[in-house]
C-alpha cells in the first residue's frame, strides 16, 4: 500500500474550512477526508492506559511537526523527550492506544483513532527509514507506531473555539541545552518507569 504522508503542523488550509466530517460515524480506516481533517489540525492528544484496576490513565498533548499517515490504517509520530512516558510504558505492557483530534476552528468535529501502538527506538531496524519522514525535532526519544482498527467521529460542539498563533519553541530550546548526554542521563532518571512503576522501552537503555 502506497504511503500517504501528513503534516499536522502545517498552515491551515483555507479550502478545509468549511468541511464538516459526518457526525458519530465509524470508519474502518482513514479515508481522504478524515485525513484532510487531521492534516489541518495543530495538535492531538495521545490516550493510553495500564491493565490494572488502580492505575493511572494517561492523556498526553502533542504538538510540533510531528505525526504522519503511513497508510489509511497506521500512523507515527514524533515523541519528544519530556517530564515522563506513560505511553510507552502502556503500550510495553498492552499496546492499547487512542489518538485523538478536535477542531478549534469552525465547523465542530472530533476524530478518534483507535488501535495498538509500539515504541520505536533509535537502534531499531525500522527507525531510518521512518525518521526520514519528518523534519529533525532536538530531544526526540523514540517514535510511536500505531496501527489503526476503528476510526469515528463525534460532533465537537462542546470544544471551545482557538485561534491558532503558533507552535512552543520552549521545548526544543530545552532539549537543545540539555544536550545528547544530558538527554541521555535525564531519560534514565525521569523516561524508563511510568508513575505506576511499569517500564517504558527506554528502561536500560
Amino acid at each position: 500500500m502506497q504511503a500517504v504522508l501528513c503534516r499536522c503542523s502545517a498552515p491551515f488550509p483555507k479550502n478545509l474550512e468549511l468541511i464538516a466530517l459526518p457526525m458519530a460515524k465509524v470508519f474502518a480506516s482513514i479515508t481522504n477526508d478524515l485525513q484532510r481533517f487531521i492534516e489541518a489540525q495543530q495538535m492531538f492528544f495521545v490516550a493510553t492506559a495500564p491493565l490494572t484496576a488502580d492505575g493511572h490513565i494517561n492523556v498526553s498533548p502533542k504538538g510540533l511537526d510531528s505525526f504522519r499517515i503511513l497508510s489509511p490504517s497506521r500512523v507515527v509520530y514524533l515523541d519528544v523527550t519530556g517530564s515522563g512516558n506513560e505511553t510507552s510504558a502502556h503500550l510495553q505492557e498492552n499496546g492499547r492506544i487512542t489518538l485523538m483530534f478536535c477542531a478549534f476552528q469552525e465547523p465542530p468535529s472530533i476524530l478518534r483513532l483507535y488501535g495498538t501502538g509500539k515504541t520505536i527506538l533509535p537502534d531499531a531496524p525500522e527507525w531510518a527509514k521512518l525518521y526520514a519522514l519528518f523534519s529533525p525535532i532536538p530531544g526526540t526519544r523514540q517514535m510511536i507506531v500505531a496501527d489503526i482498527d476503528r476510526v469515528q467521529t463525534s460532533c465537537g460542539m462542546g470544544v471551545p473555539l482557538y485561534e491558532y498563533i503558533g507552535q512552543r519553541e520552549s521545548l526544543v530550546k530545552w532539549a537543545d541545552k540539555k544536550g545528547e548526554e544530558g538527554l541521555r542521563e535525564y531519560q534514565q532518571q525521569k523516561n524508563a518507569v511510568s508513575i505506576d512503576g511499569l517500564p517504558t522501552a527506554l528502561a536500560g537503555k
